[in-house]
């Protein structure tokens, strides 16, 4: 999602000015330092590690093949065939009457050796077959017979009622592709939007990096792939993110919207008691491994390294480097509101306070008629400040009010207790819906501590909703948080009849604690120009949401397509629209296959999709020809798509390249051009992974709208979506409000007109397009136009839902 404008902002300077960081450090240091974390990361989760290490046994199994071997041993048989005697002989004597005990120890070590022996071998046997991704080249809906093998042994060598971690010692290395393959894929996807002269130019600055650099930087990619969990993800983690100076409001961050049509309660502080304890139950099973892993198709599990940090987490400034502090534990979130801070406990003596328990506490805020005090109010701009200016400001704050800078930074989250109501209102459905997604992406610009891993948002009106940092995890995660908040706030909590968390107040509970800043004057400059900078950058922001309810995923399923590729493609076509060229285009996607992996970009823009776009502009071209263009370019995305899940992507390999050349100081223009790229067209779709948990033909208004982030260029879009339910798809658009090339409105009109015209492509596709055309001239009070129409100009009005 919103890597995609940290990634092209990010670059590792070569020289040890007084405001740059000098990369000095050697090149092997620096991979001996990505192995050595990685250590001390396992290290530090020793017990669980121990507890999933064993997966697919258990510590019973051990039990149960000791006792078989005391059994067999008291029956005068020997299944160690010798070994256990010669482990008694090398214990020490303690004489006659220990002798039993020599034999019980020695067949207790004789188990242990066997059952490590035994699950290092299920191990390795599942990181082997994990390793196999045949299975994501097959044929939708086609399965050879090694993949279906492949899937049974998978089924045996995977235990039963896998925790959260299980699967984390099985999972293989992400590959470090071939760098011939890499640099001719990077071609392959500039060509569509490079002049022939731009791309001579570009394919000869390839040729000499293959001949001069290439196969050097390649073999410490590759030394630090066999020593380090992962060969890109910490560097991505630290070069895209922690050493971004940028402001992380709307950078870096992105949003979370609650249901679209429905409000389970209008009371803020009702529905802030209850999501807070459901955020608090998911924490709980988090922390006890309870949450299941994610697996594909049922049996491929992913990676679940990112779940670590969600909670009791701060991104933490400093001059040139940002780090991430992690706490094992936090027992109070912290509160805003009218400006002040609050520390609200969570806990009691008999633990997680309820629902009712802590509405009263939001309650008791709510009612607090106290004023913010001196530059209190305005005091979280900082945070959404450049990151230097934050760091140094930060300093003097610590020595200053520590006491309140750690109760909001130790924190299990940050909550926001709006004044304001917000989400989708009858009266102006479209103005709303674009103000809600507004307010979650960048509120006021002084209103959220956007360094918590995640905020809380709750409106005045119940209206709820997440702004999240991106740089601990990527969106699914946080997805499948928010996807278990939901639910279970709503279906499981509840609420009484008049609106209020079920249960009754505690009213021996402590009022909460207000937070006090002794601000020094040094710094209330310093809020005033990092506020400044914020309403500035909240001010350019131009978000537009809506639901397209024409058609949805049941639809494109019936077409036998990819419901993603099918969106991609209608994407191209709707820029082509409204840019009348195209561009390079950024769509996420994942790299959890492999052990920490985090991201890939797919380059949607191919050649392929270029010739549709065009033969759908063309009007001398049939539907039929169009239709043939429109598979090849959703093939080759999937294709795309496919390999880079699978590790053979383009970006990653070309950014860790990059680092390599940045550590050894060779200086290579290739590199350099690759990484001055502009992502005009940055997308993602927000993945509905919990499906149980929401019944969508019972409650089809209960369900997530998805969420959004900023745009990757100034004068570009960021572009998310997600399926709701089968028969709508919610897109959240962002522009800069200072580009006269953008408006998120009338790319948002495109993308409906071209969602309807490649619907009109596929016979059934064409009644829903008369509709869609019947039902827009009927809001805009103008004529329908024909449903035969393809080729034209989308009229650039905003559409009202």
């Amino acid at each position: 999602m919103a890597e995609a404008h940290q990634a092209v902002g990010f670059r590792p300077p070569l020289t040890s000015d007084a405001g740059e960081v000098e990369l000095s450090a050697p090149m092997l240091q620096e991979i001996y330092l990505s192995g050595l974390r990685s250590w001390k990361r396992h290290l530090s989760r020793f017990w669980n590690d121990f507890l999933t290490g064993v997966f697919p046994a258990s510590p019973l199994s051990w039990l149960f093949l000791f006792s078989a071997i005391q059994l067999a041993w008291f029956l005068q048989l020997d299944p160690s065939l010798g070994l256990m005697e010669k482990i008694k002989e090398l214990l020490p004597d303690w004489g006659g009457q220990h002798h039993r005990l020599r034999g019980v120890l020695a067949a207790a070590l004789f188990a242990s050796c066997l059952w490590g022996a035994l699950i290092f071998t299920l191990h390795v046997a599942l990181r082997l077959l994990l390793s196999y991704h045949g299975w994501l080249l097959q044929p939708h809906g086609a399965m050879s017979s090694r993949t279906k093998t492949w899937l049974a042994l998978v089924r045996i060598f995977s235990g039963r009622h896998p925790m959260l971690f299980s699967y984390q010692r099985s999972l293989p290395r992400q590959p470090v592709p071939s760098v011939q393959d890499t640099v001719r894929k990077y071609l392959e996807s500039v060509r569509p939007v490079l002049s022939d002269e731009d791309f001579d130019w570009t394919a000869a600055l390839a040729r000499e990096f293959l001949r001069l650099q290439a196969s050097l930087l390649q073999w410490y990619l590759q030394l630090k792939s066999w020593w380090a969990s992962n060969y890109v993800s910490d560097w991505w983690e630290e070069f895209v993110y922690l050493r971004s100076r940028n402001s992380l409001m709307v950078n870096s961050n992105y949003y979370m919207m609650d249901f679209l049509y429905v409000t389970p309660t209008p009371v803020q502080a009702a529905r802030a008691g209850n999501a807070v304890h459901a955020l608090l139950l998911y924490r709980h099973r988090l922390n006890r491994q309870e949450i299941l892993p994610t697996l594909l198709m049922g049996m491929r599990p992913l990676c679940s390294a990112q779940y670590e940090k969600i909670f009791n987490t701060t991104r933490i400034p400093g001059v040139h480097k940002d780090h991430i502090r992690h706490l094992r534990d936090s027992r109070h979130v912290a509160v805003f509101h009218r400006g002040r801070f609050f520390r609200v406990g969570t806990h009691s003596q008999s633990g997680l306070l309820s629902p009712r328990a802590l509405e009263q506490q939001f309650q008791r805020i709510l009612d607090d008629p106290s004023p913010a005090c001196p530059h209190e109010e305005h005091l979280a701009a900082l945070t959404a400040a450049p990151r230097d200016m934050w760091a140094q400001v930060r300093r003097s704050l610590k020595t200053q009010a520590q006491e309140a800078l750690e109760a909001v930074e130790g924190a299990a989250f940050f909550v926001s207790l709006d004044s304001e109501p917000a989400g989708l209102t009858r009266e102006d459905p479209a103005a709303s819906l674009d103000a809600y997604a507004h307010a979650l992406l960048a509120g006021r610009g002084h209103d959220r501590w956007f360094d918590k891993s995640f905020s809380l948002i709750v409106f005045s009106n119940g209206k709820l909703g997440l702004s999240v940092e991106h740089s601990w995890a990527d969106c699914p995660i946080s997805g499948h948080m928010w996807e278990f908040t939901l639910a279970t706030e709503c279906f499981q909590l509840g609420y009484s009849a008049d609106g209020h968390c079920k249960g009754h107040p505690d009213p021996s509970l402590p009022q909460p604690q207000r937070l006090h800043w002794d601000l020094p004057d040094k710094i209330h400059l310093s809020i005033s120009l990092a506020l400044r900078g914020a309403k500035t950058l909240s001010g350019n922001i131009d978000c537009h949401v809506f639901p397209f309810s024409h058609f949805g995923k049941s639809f494109i399923k019936r077409c036998h397509l990819s419901s993603d590729s099918f969106i991609q493609m209608a994407l191209q076509l709707a820029y082509f629209r409204d840019r009348g060229q195209f561009c390079l285009t950024y769509e996420s996607t994942m790299t959890r296959l492999f052990l920490e992996g985090r991201t890939e970009t797919v380059r949607s823009c191919t050649r392929e999709a270029c010739n549709f776009v065009r033969a759908m502009e063309d009007k001398e071209k049939t539907d039929p020809q169009c239709l043939a263009l429109f598979r090849l370019a959703v093939d080759k995305h999937q294709a795309l798509l496919k390999a880079a899940m699978s590790g053979q992507g383009v970006d990653r390999h070309l950014f860790a390249l990059y680092i390599v050349s940045q550590f050894l100081h060779l200086q290579s223009p290739f590199l350099d051009q690759v990484h001055s790229e502009q992502w005009q067209l940055a997308t993602s779709q927000i993945p509905v992974q919990q499906i149980h948990l929401f019944d969508v033909h019972s409650y089809p208004d209960y369900v997530s709208s998805g969420g959004g982030f900023g745009p990757a260029d100034d004068h570009g879009y960021g572009v998310s979506y997600i399926f709701m339910g089968d028969d709508v798809i919610t897109f959240h658009i962002s522009s800069k409000k200072s580009s006269t090339r953008t408006d998120s409105h009338r790319l948002g009109q495109h993308i409906e007109d071209a969602l309807l015209d490649v619907a009109a492509l596929f016979q059934e596709g064409q009644r829903l397009k008369c509709r869609g055309l019947a039902e827009k001239g009927s809001e805009h009070s103008r004529d329908s136009l024909p449903c035969h129409t393809r080729g034209s100009r989308a009229p650039t009005t905003a559409t009202n839902f």
